[in-house]
């Protein structure tokens, strides 16, 4: 059976991400192997990627686990570590690193249900608490008057990229193979790499020059 047509010019593979997720080097494979097809990358909230995930307005979404949606497909990434977020010379300035316990006596702030970090980062800078967050999450966000330092025994949070489990665009499962780091000459890629074309060979023409005799 044929391969469709990845490359068509006009069509387009729209993957939301979340803060911390640098989506940069899969953008670049996909751009060196599909050309002619667009990647829009959206930055969301983890609430809205799902949601946009499970509506259809964008074909995959790079996030954070877990999700509880069994119409959801998920191919876990890699872990992160955790870091506590403080307000500039807070006391955990002098500590290279902390645990949970060092934390008993502080105030911490939990993410909204928007899934966002912006407002929990505005109240740590005005010294209301502290935050645990995703270490990636904190450099994104990363400004003078806040600091941050590892968490020992913190959680770990784990990115996935997920779809929608009845979408079976070949583009999607064209982007699933590149986050999944499959070459493009992988039998199990959708997308096959152009063929190079050989020079034909070049048929030589027996020399008959008298020869010299002395």
């Amino acid at each position: 059976m044929a391969q469709p047509d990845l490359s068509a010019a006009g069509a387009t593979l729209t993957v939301a991400f979340v803060v911390g997720v640098t989506p940069g080097k899969w953008a670049r494979t996909w751009s060196e192997r599909m050309p002619q097809t667009a990647l829009e990358l959206r930055l969301c909230s983890p609430s809205e990627a799902l949601v946009a995930v499970s509506e259809g307005s964008v074909d995959a979404a790079l996030t954070r686990l877990p999700i509880d949606d069994e119409h959801l497909s998920r191919i876990p990434l890699y872990s992160e570590l955790s870091v506590v977020v403080a307000p500039k010379e807070h006391a955990i300035d002098a500590l290279d690193s902390v645990t949970l316990a060092d934390l008993v006596d502080e105030t911490v702030l939990q993410m909204g249900s928007d899934g966002s970090w912006v407002s929990i980062i505005e109240l740590i800078a005005t010294g209301a608490g502290v935050a645990v967050m995703p270490q990636s999450v904190a450099r994104a966000f990363s400004r003078r008057d806040i600091i941050a330092r590892p968490v020992s025994d913190g959680p770990t949070s784990r990115i996935a990229l997920v779809w929608l489990a009845t979408n079976n665009s070949a583009l999607v499962e064209e982007f699933i193979g590149i986050v999944r780091g499959r070459t493009a000459n992988s039998s199990r890629g959708v997308l096959a790499p152009p063929e190079k074309k050989s020079r034909p060979a070049t048929k030589r023409t027996p020399d008959r020059r008298p020869s010299r005799r002395r």
